[in-house]
């Protein structure tokens, strides 16, 4: 079961540049059940980053998309759910040139402007036929604001659709983002199954929007474990088309690109957590945070060992105060750290103290913490002021279930 999955999904406004369509093609086993099938077309001169898995085993549209980077600008996306195209040989990418050559054509946008991502089942052929006949027909239904059915084609064992807006002012002038996100499994970004796309109106240039989007992934997809696997697929890709009017950002620390920057941070990572709420199996919703760390790596190192620890994780689904665990994986994290310094938190129970059991703490008390749904865990390291947070969640018999069924 998710960990707090949306009651209901906010209305979200239209970004100036974008048009889009779905459609359901059977991807993954010939039955139209659902939409698997999204399309997006974009204004001339849009401006394109991307940040992609540095899995060696990665899937052929991450690394047409790594080519297609390199020229800055962006027209067309098409994103399939239900197949990967990962470990598909030289087939796979002659499917990912075929769908964005289909694409391109019928949106009337040069190829090498149009992106792909793919998501699903790896190894198996990407079956083209319904997705190349399906795009004639997406292109004619292109319409702008369809952010909640785009969310929901490009999910495969997620449980709700994950999508975000959030605006702000450039120079005066309103910008508008939205992002969505699919992820549940096969989560452990760096830079999980994981794709990101963010859209806004706003005016960047390529090599502004590269570094603002690099930022924004540290502290968001790249702060987060469900599985602790890292996937094929993993790709978050930012467009702006500068549709806003204001004067076009060149400089990502020039003092106008701080709203913008600020509101993309809280989209992705909004998105970054919906993944980790919606993970497989997850009955909870952790935040680590480590402080007190020689440098932020060191801090972001320690707090992923915990957050990636299949005893810490297991511990936490059975509500039990195992804190031994907590202090094991991040000895074994490979961190700057002493021992006798460290002091741990269980929500606000202090546990540790100076590397001794606090003389406060009754296991009772730590119990009580971890029977939560959402639970924070803090560690002060002693050693340094850096700090970072990360969020994770506890692994449960409902991700076996859903992974050994997951062909099925």
């Amino acid at each position: 079961m998710a960990v707090g999955p949306p009651q209901s999904m906010p209305p979200l406004p239209p970004v100036a540049g974008f048009r889009l369509a779905t459609g359901a093609c059977g991807i993954k086993n010939g039955k139209r059940e659902r939409d698997d099938l999204l399309l997006v077309e974009m204004a001339a001169e849009t401006s394109v980053a991307g940040v992609f898995t540095r899995n060696r085993v990665h899937a052929a549209p991450v690394a047409l998309c790594r080519q297609r980077l390199v020229g800055g600008s962006a027209r067309g996306l098409v994103v399939n759910s239900g197949n990967a195209n990962a470990v598909t040989g030289p087939g796979g990418m002659h499917a990912a040139l075929a769908v964005t050559g289909e694409a391109a054509r019928v949106m009337e946008i040069p190829a090498e402007a149009c992106f792909v991502a793919s998501t699903g089942v790896i190894g198996v052929p990407l079956p083209l036929e319904p997705i190349l006949g399906a795009l004639p027909q997406l292109q004619q239904q292109l319409t702008a604001g369809q952010w909640a059915q785009a969310a929901r084609a490009i999910m495969t064992t997620d449980t709700f659709p994950k999508v975000v807006s959030r605006s702000c002012l450039i120079g005066g002038v309103p910008v508008t983002l939205v992002g969505m996100a699919k992820g549940a499994g096969m989560i452990r970004p760096d830079m999980a199954t994981m794709l990101a796309f963010v859209f806004t109106d706003a005016a960047v240039t390529p090599a502004a929007l590269q570094i603002l989007l690099e930022r924004s992934v540290e502290g968001s997809f790249n702060a987060i474990s469900v599985d602790g696997d890292q996937s094929t697929n993993d790709s978050a890709l930012l467009f702006a088309s500068g549709r806003a009017g204001h004067a076009p950002i060149a400089d990502p620390d020039h003092p106008e690109a701080v709203p913008f920057a600020a509101a993309l941070e809280a989209v992705c990572q909004t998105l970054a957590q919906a993944i980790v709420r919606d993970g497989e199996g997850a009955t909870k919703f952790v935040t680590i945070t480590v402080s007190g760390a020689a440098s932020e790596a060191q801090a972001k190192q320690a707090a992923m060992a915990i957050a990636n620890s299949p005893l810490v994780k297991t511990a936490l689904a059975g509500s039990d105060p195992n804190w031994g665990r907590i202090l094991s994986s991040v000895g074994a994290s490979g961190v700057e750290l002493r021992p006798d310094r460290l002091s741990l938190w269980l929500g606000d129970v202090l546990v540790l103290e100076r590397g001794q059991l606090a003389e406060s703490y009754v296991e009772a008390k730590g119990a009580a913490v971890m029977a939560k749904e959402e639970i924070s865990i803090r560690l002060d390291l002693a050693a340094g002021v850096a700090m970072r947070t990360v969020w994770s969640c506890d692994l449960t018999h409902g991700y076996i279930t859903i992974n050994a069924d997951y062909r099925t």
